[in-house]
């Protein structure tokens, strides 16, 4: 089974809804995940986190208010509903989950080689 396996992505123009969605496996049912992402040229940023209960989140400052994430336990997903799409939120968006920490911190201050990644899904925002 495919640890973290990210769907969704695609082309959309500015000001539209996308949501995308990630798999994960039962190694990450008790821990916390969230969402990165890369711009091309860019190095890989934090997007938003949640907790292992689905009950407490984190965004970064340029998506709080646009973007929405969420968990579904006994589905194992995690989804990421992006609104007020702009241009400059194009890139691969990837799962991200931790192994060692059950609170939205462990993503957000963890170094991003001591958690576990996907392989990403392109988001493409037109002007």
């Amino acid at each position: 089974q495919v640890p973290l396996l990210e769907s969704g992505g695609g082309l959309v123009q500015a000001g539209d809804s996308l949501r995308i969605s990630c798999t994960f496996g039962r190694a990450f049912t008790n821990y916390a995940l969230g969402w990165f992402r890369q711009a091309p040229g860019k190095e890989r940023e934090f997007v938003a986190a949640i907790n292992w209960g689905g009950h407490t989140t984190y965004y970064a400052d340029s998506v709080k208010g646009r973007f929405t994430i969420s968990r579904d336990i006994p589905k194992n997903m995690v989804y990421l509903q992006m609104n007020s799409l702009k241009p400059e939120d194009t890139a691969v968006y990837y799962c991200s989950g931790s192994q060692s920490g059950t609170s939205t911190t462990d993503i957000v201050q963890s170094p991003q080689d001591r958690l576990y990644w996907g392989k990403g899904t392109l988001v493409t925002v037109s002007s």
